[in-house]
């Protein structure tokens, strides 16, 4: 088929575009970096230097190539300052209202049947009920303050995305992801160096305590996953969302000592909420001790999808990078 991936030199993206090449699609990958065309010229796709929030340049770039499908891996993650979740996801969040609106525009228009986009599963989850959600709980209607803006972009982007018809429309709601040149990874440098990314330092620095009880559950992703993810939406299976996790959520209080020991640091600091609440706020409070975990049940079912990675567990001894 021919593949239009937006965000192709992102996390994921420079991850699934060789991976669609090897299966024998035509693509299309988008950069705001012209320094980056080569990267994807070498992978074996066509690189389209673009800015996501133009949206004439988006339309008229997917127009010229005519995908038949199109895939969404825009984001913008920085360095993000906890107390302000909404500020450092501000970036992000644009990609995902305009930048998802353009992208759809941009399907319309081609021709394209089929658009996946990238979402997120975990915190965004309603805090109430059982610990594992399925793709047919609700998203938080209370989210703390100082994340409603990202949640609101999530919840946009997912709905206009399953209401783009005529247009099919995926969304992949992807777990915390880890593995190489990812926060929760190690990256290695052009100098040949490898060095941690900023959450696997924090571990290693015990800077990254248990918080209150521990007792929320996350979700994770090897990143490899959730490109393979990514293709097998793009081939096929039915339109809709997904939660694409591996297949055991986990309690903080389980993970980060684990994580520390496969590091051989020190357990983590134990802090308690109070402490932290008027520090970091509450969204932090809540992703420590109350958030939600997905289950990939359906993801499993309907697009078969099988983690390389089922769970954390082997992911953090041998798949950090």
């Amino acid at each position: 088929m021919r593949i239009f991936v937006a965000g192709a030199t992102g996390a994921v993206g420079r991850l699934l575009v060789p991976m669609l090449v090897e299966r024998g699609h035509q693509v299309a990958g988008t950069t705001r970096s012209p320094e980056k065309a080569d990267g994807l010229t070498a992978a074996g796709a066509e690189p389209v230097v673009l800015d996501a929030l133009d949206r004439d340049r988006v339309v008229t770039a997917a127009a010229d190539f005519k995908p038949e499908v199109i895939v969404h891996q825009l984001t913008a993650i920085g360095a993000l300052d906890m107390r302000r979740i909404d500020r450092g996801f501000a970036a992000t969040n644009r990609l995902r209202t305009e930048g998802t609106d353009n992208l759809i525009a941009a399907a319309r228009a081609s021709g394209a049947r089929r658009l996946v986009a990238q979402s997120f599963a975990g915190w965004p989850y309603a805090r109430t009920g059982g610990p594992v959600k399925t793709e047919a709980d609700p998203l938080d209607e209370h989210p703390p303050a100082n994340a409603r803006q990202t949640i609101g972009a999530i919840r946009h982007l997912e709905q206009a995305v399953t209401a783009a018809a005529p247009v099919e429309g995926v969304v992949l709601r992807y777990g915390g992801l880890y593995g190489p040149h990812n926060a929760l990874g190690r990256y290695a440098d052009p100098d040949g160096t490898t060095r941690d990314g900023d959450m696997l330092a924090m571990v290693r620095k015990r800077r990254f305590p248990v918080v209150g009880s521990g007792a929320g559950h996350w979700s994770f992703l090897h990143i490899e996953d959730a490109a393979r993810a990514a293709v097998l939406a793009a081939e096929g299976g039915p339109a809709g969302i997904y939660n694409i996790v591996d297949d055991e959520p986990v309690q903080v209080r389980e993970f980060l000592p684990y994580l520390a020991q496969v590091l051989g640091v020190r357990s983590p600091m134990r802090v308690p909420a109070w402490l932290v609440r008027p520090v970091l706020g509450e969204f932090v409070v809540n992703m420590m001790t109350d958030a939600r975990g997905a289950s990939n049940a359906k993801a499993r079912r309907d697009l078969g999808f099988m983690p390389a990675w089922p769970t954390w567990r082997e992911g953090f001894r041998t798949g950090l990078g």
